[in-house]
């Protein structure tokens, strides 16, 4: 009788000891790691194992291979609206956003409604041996300010991203230089239900024309700046294994006037013009992981001008065909990649059409934590109105390596290809560029960042060789 006297008495000790825990947790509020327990659903028992469900909390992926590009959010919902038992407590406003895996350097983020804001500010100096990237181009000591700013929403359905971006430089001595890029890109996808997964963007983008476009007019003063609005609209769905897609694009190009080196301007107007194109994909989901697909796509390029200053009609029906695959290992590997047939056809029967092999691709891969590999192909149609000439296709290729060092200090390599074909002709253009860069993180708002690149440009064209060496060192400011 003594030792369950005895027992009873410490089962009135601990469950005393729980309530004035729990009394405690009230008034105080709980841990940040205390699990969250949905209230309508009776307490399990302290030993069991929560369900699948609450088990499997989403991890972005730059949590898991350590990317500095954003921060990973940890406590989206699962969709049925319910939490597990061993869910993560969400944080203060204040700290939402901030990573979870010990890295002392990586953005934290600023919380604004819905939204995960991440700025990123470089102020540095840098010198190029050619400014304009053209033949004669002389050297240039310059400044460089560069403005990023991405936001996404933390959702549990739907998502949004805005991506935005200003580069400026001006010469500080040698060759004048005073150039302005900027853009900004949104995308919403929208899970519909039943299957159905919506997306609709938009973007718009400036910047001057290079001194080395095949469309460049020379003995310039100042070169057209030219006007990029985008827009984008798509639905797929689901059935078995089945993916079917429908997508709609517009592009439109506009270009300023460009001022000659004895003061006449002259208009660029005749080189405006839209591309509507729709694009139908069917895909086949051998795994989750694996779905191969075919892609036709039908689109027509119209010019501002029926007619150009030589009386040519340019404006042109478009056709492709591709086939490529969809990747999906989670952190390890995603993206996609195509090849295929494009073919563009002007109205006017003196111009020759603008056809060949294309590629496409965006693919990251992270064979270990903390480095990411990533690799970029695309193929673009290059109008142009000189007299007889169609225009060019230009391919570009890049593979870039980014990998933390040290904790605090990370590191990024890449190189390039590109390689203009010019229609219905032998001429072409090849492009090779290097980079690298390094960036010493002195705490995890701000570090120092170096970079060097140099480019090479050779053609079977007279006039257009070139080649530059540039260099930076600069402040990196991230919120």
């Amino acid at each position: 009788m003594s030792a369950m006297a005895a027992s009873a008495q410490e089962g009135l000790e601990l469950r005393g000891a729980v309530s004035e825990r729990d009394i405690n947790d009230d008034l105080l509020g709980a841990p940040t790691n205390s699990p969250v327990i949905d209230d309508a659903e009776p307490t399990p028992p302290r030993n069991s194992r929560p369900p699948a469900a609450a088990r499997s909390v989403p991890v972005a992926q730059d949590e898991l291979v350590g990317s500095r590009e954003g921060p990973a959010i940890l406590d989206e919902p699962e969709r049925s609206g319910r939490m597990g038992p061993d869910a993560i407590r969400t944080g203060g406003i204040e700290t939402r956003g901030a990573r979870l895996d010990g890295d002392g350097f990586a953005p934290i983020g600023i919380r604004a409604g819905s939204f995960i804001l991440r700025p990123r500010l470089e102020q540095g100096i840098g010198h190029t041996t050619n400014a304009n990237s053209s033949t004669n181009g002389r050297s240039s000591t310059f400044s460089e300010t560069a403005l990023r700013l991405s936001a996404i929403t933390d959702w549990s359905r739907h998502s949004l991203s805005i991506d935005a971006n200003v580069d400026w430089r001006k010469s500080l001595s040698g060759e004048e230089l005073d150039e302005l890029e900027g853009g900004i890109r949104g995308e919403l996808r929208l899970d519909i239900g039943e299957g159905l997964d919506g997306t609709v963007g938009a973007g718009y983008r400036v910047r001057e024309e290079s001194a080395s476009s095949p469309s460049a007019i020379s003995g310039v003063e100042d070169r057209p700046l030219r006007h990029t609005l985008s827009g984008t609209a798509g639905i797929s769905r689901d059935v078995a294994r089945f993916r079917f897609g429908l997508t709609g694009d517009v592009h439109r190009d506009t270009y300023g006037d460009a001022k000659l080196l004895d003061g006449t301007v002259v208009s660029q107007s005749e080189r405006d013009s839209t591309l509507a194109t729709a694009r139908l994909r069917l895909g086949y989901e051998i795994s989750p992981a694996i779905r191969p697909f075919v892609e036709a796509e039908a689109g027509r390029r119209f010019y501002d001008e029926r007619s150009d200053s030589a009386g040519y009609e340019r404006s042109a029906d478009r056709y492709a065909l591709r086939s490529g695959v969809e990747l999906d290992l989670r952190e390890n590997l995603n993206g996609e990649i195509s090849v295929g047939w494009l073919t563009e056809r002007p109205d006017d029967e003196r111009l020759a059409a603008i056809s060949g092999f294309v590629t496409a691709g965006q693919l990251s891969w992270s064979p270990i934590r903390g480095t990411i590999v990533d690799f970029n192909a695309a193929t673009e149609v290059e109008g142009t109105t000189s007299a007889g000439e169609t225009g060019s296709l230009l391919y570009s290729a890049s593979l870039a390596m980014t990998r933390e060092l040290r904790a605090n200090l990370s590191g990024r390599a890449a190189v390039g290809l590109e390689y203009r074909d010019y229609a219905a002709s032998d001429a072409h253009d090849r492009v090779i560029w290097g980079e690298a860069s390094l960036t010493w993180w002195m705490n995890r708002y701000a570090g120092i960042t170096g970079r060097a690149r140099h480019e090479i440009q050779k053609s079977n064209l007279p006039g257009r060789d070139y080649d530059e060496t540039s260099v930076y060192l600069g402040m990196t400011f991230q919120r």
